[in-house]
């Protein structure tokens, strides 16, 4: 602000801050994607994605310093989870991306699917996608913002009930009680059922077709028997099933699936009439799967975890 004494300048820029978070690490793709590893205030790291898709520009956004679900196949909840982010810092992360593109460029879509559960922080990022949304702040439309959730019924209930409608996206990741509380512990508590009712709810009083995540692992979750349950717990749904070919984290034993075991598993979610996309992997070269950056970053990378041992009516 060259209309200031140059003295007030330089006392602004020694007594103010606009970020309070330092970049720990910035990694690029040949792809476009890039990563962010931030240093919050106290010590505490988050990771945040922006996505270059033809015109698109995504970013994914962190909502808690770790996570507490436990996905075991997932690298940000491997140290648990340390607390939520305050509305700031979850802006934060949108305005550091945002920054990373040219001048004539601006954000066009906001996933909260990075670190963290965000229904699990259901008031601070509301608030912070109240900024994104509203036109004096990043004037994204809720139609381009999504919330993704393991499941938390109670949660996508109170999300339900908010005046502005956001895209919901349940991480599904196995057709069955058995397999999914193996590889998403909170199951457990909760029962597949439970979630896909809420999801339901969530549909019915927003009129927003749902999606549903899964990842896809090698030899776990990747077989034809999953595929059909699949079928039979979605047919019927107006939700778009998002499947995500793994992207492998340092440490942790799971693979992404063949080639071959995707197009069975593609074949026969199709021919039961599921609506199913294929996400293209993205960011591989940069460990742009949420929290893996900042596992390798730190210095105890902690015990390595061991297979899944399924059994054969689960395979």
């Amino acid at each position: 602000m060259t209309d200031l004494p140059a003295s007030l300048r330089e006392q602004i820029d020694r007594e103010f801050v606009l970020f309070t978070t330092q970049i720990a690490a910035h990694q690029r793709s040949p792809d476009g994607t890039e990563k962010l590893l931030l240093t919050l205030a106290d010590g505490g790291q988050i990771e945040c994605v922006l996505l270059r898709d033809g015109p698109r520009r995504s970013i994914c956004i962190s909502s808690q310093v770790g996570c507490a679900m436990g996905c075991v196949f997932c690298a940000s909840g491997l140290d648990g989870v340390q607390r939520n982010l305050t509305q700031g810092e979850i802006v934060e992360q949108m305005l550091r991306l945002q920054h990373l593109l040219p001048r004539e460029e601006r954000l066009s879509h906001i996933v909260a699917m990075g670190m963290g559960e965000p229904l699990a922080n259901l008031e601070g990022l509301l608030a912070a996608l109240q900024i994104a949304n509203d036109s004096a702040g990043l004037g994204i439309s809720a139609r381009r913002i999504t919330i993704s959730t393991v499941g938390l019924p109670a949660a996508i209930d109170r999300l339900a009930k908010q005046p502005i409608d956001y895209n919901l996206a349940v991480s599904l990741h196995a057709p069955n009680d058995a397999l999914r509380t193996k590889l998403v512990p909170v199951n457990a508590k909760i029962g597949i059922d439970a979630v896909v009712d809420a999801a339901d709810r969530y549909f019915a009083a927003k009129g927003r077709r749902l999606t549903y995540e899964y990842v896809l692992l090698g030899g776990i979750n990747d077989s034809a028997a999953c595929a059909r349950q699949l079928v039979q717990l979605l047919r019927g749904r107006t939700a778009l099933l998002n499947v995500i070919p793994y992207n492998p984290v340092a440490g942790l034993p799971y693979e992404t699936p063949k080639a071959a075991a995707r197009e069975r598993f593609r074949e026969i979610l199709e021919h039961g009439g599921v609506n199913v996309q294929f996400r293209e992997r993205k960011g591989g070269e940069i460990d742009a799967a949420c929290g893996q950056l900042r596992r390798i970053k730190q210095a105890d990378a902690g015990p390595r975890l061991t297979p899944l041992k399924l059994e054969p009516n689960v395979r």
